[in-house]
């Protein structure tokens, strides 16, 4: 995690000394307090989610139903959990590296965010409002069968690695 946290350190450095040189750092600064208050609280719970969910469902379990040799079932099951996963990815995210941790198998931790950015059925209701509903079907139709098979594939390549 240092590395990303470096680069997002230096983007952030940037971006303010050009809103410094533009006269538009007290405006961004301001809109940054902003942020932090909106999304602070959220992502504390999400990581209370995340670090609880590691202690507390046993790891025989896991194994059994999510882990590397849950097979298909423990894809499936990603896939179908990531479907319904409700929040952004201050939630979705911290709650798939808690699965992650607890022994979750790479191909149904891999289906389930797959599932949650791409099938999303917490969304749908608004996608159809919005963009109507042909589009909502030929879009979910499009990616359908992509969480399950993006799940085999991380699970044959984690494979490759171990």
């Amino acid at each position: 995690m240092i590395i990303p946290t470096i680069m997002m350190g230096i983007l952030a450095l940037v971006l303010s000394v050009i809103a410094y040189n533009k006269g538009q750092h007290i405006e961004g600064a301001r809109s940054t307090v902003n942020m932090i208050l909106e999304v602070l609280p959220l992502l504390i719970c999400a990581f209370i989610v995340a670090g609880m969910t590691k202690v507390i469902l046993p790891h025989e379990v896991l194994s059994k139903w999510i882990g590397n040799e849950s097979g298909l079932k423990g894809i499936f099951i990603g896939t179908i959990s990531g479907a319904v996963a409700l929040g952004g990815p201050y939630v979705s995210l911290p709650f798939a590296a808690g699965l992650l941790r607890s022994g979750a198998g790479i191909g149904t931790v891999v289906a389930f965010v797959t599932a949650w950015s791409l099938w999303g059925l917490g969304r749908l209701p608004l996608e159809i409002g919005i963009l109507g509903w042909k589009f909502a079907l030929i879009r979910f139709a499009s990616v359908f069968f992509f969480p399950p098979i993006a799940g085999l594939i991380a699970r044959a390549i984690s494979k490759i690695f171990t």
